[in-house]
C-alpha cells in the first residue's frame, strides 16, 4: 500500500499549477503523418521528401492513444493541409514510463506527455522543456458497479496510471472529501489500456483515467463514472506539449512551428468539434 501524502488543499493544488507554469507552460515564452507505435531508435536529424525538390524535416511525437493527445493528432492533420516545412510522426507508447524513456533518450523529440512527470524528469536533470498545455479536465474516476460511494472503496485495490500524475491528485482530493486517506485503499499503478480489463476481472475495483479507458468499461456495461474531474478538480490540469531540449535547440525554428500550430489546434478543436471528434477517432 503506498501512502505518499498528498495533502489535497486548494493552495497545493495552486503550488502544482503554478509550479507549472513558471516552468515554462505558456506557448509564448517557449525557447523554442503518420501514426508508429514505438519503439523507435532513430532520432529527429532525417527528412522526407515532398515533391521532387523540397523536404520536409521529421518532427517524432509520442503519445498514449487517450483523448488528451488530440491537440497533437489535429495539429499534424492541419500541417498536412497547409504544407509545413515539417512533418509530425506520431509515435503511440504503452505506458507512461515507456514514453517517459523513450523521451529521455532522445528516440523522439517530444511527447504529449502528464505535465507532473515532465516536471519530475526537469528535476532529474533531463533535457525537456512543457511548452503548452494541452487541455483542462477530461478525467474519470471509474468504479465497478457494486461500489456505489467513495467509503465502499475502503480497503479496496485503485489503479491509477502514475503516481506522478493529476489522476493521483484527484484520488487524494477524492478521498479528502470522504474523510478517508490513502492508507483506506490499496493504490496501483496500472497502464491506461490495462484498466478496463482489470475492473472487469475484478483485479481493481476503481480507477482514475483518461477516456477513452473510462467510457470503455461503461460501455462494456462493467463499471460506472463516479466522478469527472471537475467535479473534484475544477479546470484541473493534466496533459501537456513537451520537446527535448536538443530539438528546441538544433532546430529552433521548427520547434516555434510545432509550438504554434500546436496553439492553433487547440483553437481549432473549440471552433470544429465534429472535424475533431473526427480526428480523435484516429488516436
Amino acid at each position: 500500500m503506498w501512502a505518499w501524502g498528498i495533502i489535497m488543499k486548494s493552495k497545493s493544488i495552486n503550488k502544482i499549477i503554478t509550479a507549472a507554469l513558471v516552468f515554462g507552460l505558456i506557448a509564448s515564452t517557449a525557447a523554442c503523418g503518420s501514426s508508429t507505435v514505438g519503439k523507435d531508435s532513430t532520432v529527429s536529424t532525417q527528412t522526407t521528401a515532398v515533391g521532387n525538390s523540397s523536404k520536409k524535416e521529421i518532427v517524432k511525437i509520442a503519445y498514449l492513444p487517450l483523448t488528451h493527445a488530440l491537440p497533437i493528432f489535429v495539429e499534424n492533420e492541419l500541417q498536412q493541409k497547409v504544407g509545413e516545412n515539417y512533418e509530425i510522426q506520431l509515435i503511440k507508447y504503452g505506458s507512461w514510463p515507456e514514453l517517459m524513456d523513450a523521451l529521455s533518450t532522445g528516440h523522439v523529440d517530444g511527447a504529449s506527455v502528464l505535465i507532473e512527470l515532465a516536471m519530475k524528469a526537469k528535476e532529474q536533470g533531463i533535457g525537456v522543456k512543457a511548452v503548452a498545455l494541452g487541455h483542462k479536465d477530461g478525467n474519470v474516476v471509474v468504479v465497478s458497479n457494486k461500489i456505489n460511494s467513495v467509503t465502499d472503496l475502503k480497503g479496496k485495490n485503485f489503479a491509477i496510471p502514475h503516481r506522478q500524475s493529476s489522476h493521483n491528485i484527484l484520488l487524494g482530493q477524492m478521498l479528502k472529501n470522504a474523510g478517508l486517506t490513502y492508507k483506506d485503499l490499496n493504490v496501483v499503478e496500472l497502464a491506461p489500456p490495462e484498466m478496463p480489463a482489470a475492473l472487469a476481472q475484478g483485479q481493481v475495483d476503481g480507477y482514475s483515467v483518461a477516456e477513452p479507458f473510462g467510457a470503455k468499461s461503461v460501455a462494456l456495461k462493467t463499471g460506472k463514472v463516479l466522478f469527472e474531474s471537475n467535479e473534484l478538480w475544477k479546470d484541473s490540469i493534466c496533459c501537456s506539449l513537451v520537446l527535448s531540449d536538443s530539438f528546441i535547440n538544433n532546430k529552433h525554428d521548427i520547434a516555434k512551428k510545432v509550438v504554434a500550430n500546436y496553439s492553433e489546434a487547440g483553437k481549432y478543436i473549440g471552433e470544429h468539434k465534429e472535424e475533431a471528434d473526427t480526428i480523435a477517432k484516429n488516436i
